[in-house]
């Protein structure tokens, strides 16, 4: 086969909401770019359940034929059974394949050169600084020289290891998800059930995209537990165990099968160095409450783009990029820090601890527990939670986060 060798502003490694974002906006800051993206297509393997926030969706301009509205939040622990209920919908779960190629043709629009299967296999360094790419494509290997290399390859971080700036992730979550046919669910309501027969360091989960297709998942913490999430789902959906035990049998049919890993573990003590910007899974920018993290991509990913693409005229050294370091870790540090802490208290819960936890939630007002699950930990909403909840539980909890 052909090898080739090209010259690009900025070459973007991954196609999912990160890089897709990074190139837009840096197509859009007037660099000429190029995306690789090792699967056939765009969303080909779906690695994320998609749950994320209708006002985040609006401020980012997702259009909402792309998400299912959620109003109603119901957890499930071993004995015990908490539903808040919403008069207006307020989360959503995001139909992943067709927000993404909405996300690959603002990009193609801008003017992003996109490579489907094109695996990036190398990194090319003039000295310390990242200067390129090598990749396969099905035209044949090509080497690709750049001012500034974009890795938003997700949790493998590929670049970032390659280049020696970044190692592997410690820890992480392993998720495995069905998606499937399913009678008569409630399509505005999901559910996170918690406990030893879900997920021995995790949680499993039951999103609905409508009143027929829904999302059923397991995770499962990594090095917390060995377990295999595949085989917990096997075991939930078999049993029926609750809330699947309300769906008749044979009635939940598989269309398809998602699995991924995603880091939680906080942010990377940098996401920058000469020549490189880290975005999406490969900085760690995802919330360690419920393990979304496709705002952030989106978001975070449109900043990389556009300081990288301010970036080219200082060489895209480490300082001229600083200020997508410091403006997304302005939005995210404490939040994410945050959500660590608690996620870490959730991790040594037992059955009987996981019944009084979720109990704390049963008190909470809808926009309260959509802050809290969101890691939107504001002082002024914890103090006001830690003052005013009516179970010590609760109060040591959100003092704990205002502790942080």
């Amino acid at each position: 086969m052909e090898e080739k060798e090209e010259k690009f502003d900025i070459a973007v490694v991954g196609g999912g909401p990160a890089g897709l974002s990074a190139a837009y906006a840096a197509a859009k800051g007037g660099a000429k770019v190029v995306l690789f993206e090792k699967d056939q297509s765009i969303a080909h393997n779906i690695r994320t359940s998609g749950v994320t926030w209708i006002s985040e969706m609006e401020r980012l301009g997702i259009p909402s034929k792309f998400y299912n509205p959620i109003q109603n939040y119901r957890f499930v622990s071993p004995s015990n059974d908490v539903l808040i209920t919403g008069n207006v919908s307020k989360s959503c779960v995001l139909d992943i394949r067709g927000t993404y190629q909405h996300l690959a043709f603002l990009a193609a629009k801008q003017g992003v050169q996109l490579m489907v299967k094109s695996d990036v296999i190398d990194v090319i360094k003039d000295g310390l600084r990242v200067a390129g790419v090598k990749a396969n494509t099905p035209k044949g290997k090509l080497t690709v020289r750049s001012t500034l290399v974009i890795d938003a390859s997700g949790f493998s971080t590929f670049v970032g290891r390659k280049a020696g700036v970044a190692g592997q992730w410690k820890r992480y979550g392993v998720g495995a998800e069905y998606e499937c046919y399913c009678d008569n669910i409630d399509s505005t309501t999901w559910v996170l059930m918690v406990g030893q027969k879900y997920s021995d360091a995790g949680y499993a989960w039951l999103f609905p995209l409508s009143t027929n297709r829904v999302r059923i998942g397991v995770g499962v913490g990594r090095p917390e537990s060995s377990a295999e999430p595949l085989e917990k789902l096997h075991k939930i959906i078999e049993k029926r165990f609750k809330p699947l035990d309300a769906v008749g049998d044979g009635k939940i049919q598989p269309l398809e099968l998602h699995y991924g890993f995603i880091p939680n573990e906080g942010m990377r003590r940098s996401s920058i160095a000469d020549g490189l910007i880290m975005v999406g899974d490969s900085a760690g920018q995802s919330n360690p409450l419920v393990l979304e993290g496709i705002r952030y991509a989106i978001d975070f990913g449109r900043l990389a783009g556009k300081v990288g693409a301010d970036s080219l005229s200082q060489n895209s050294d480490r300082e001229s990029l600083l200020e997508y370091e410091r403006s997304w870790k302005a939005k995210a540090e404490s939040k994410i820090h945050s959500a660590l802490k608690v996620q870490m208290r959730w991790l040594g819960l037992t059955d009987e601890e996981w019944d009084k936890e979720i109990e704390i939630l049963r008190d909470m007002s809808v926009q309260e527990f959509l802050d809290f699950i969101k890691a939107d930990f504001t002082t002024l909403n914890m103090m006001k939670l830690a003052l005013h909840h009516p179970k010590m539980a609760a109060r040591q909890l959100f003092n704990m986060v205002l502790k942080s």
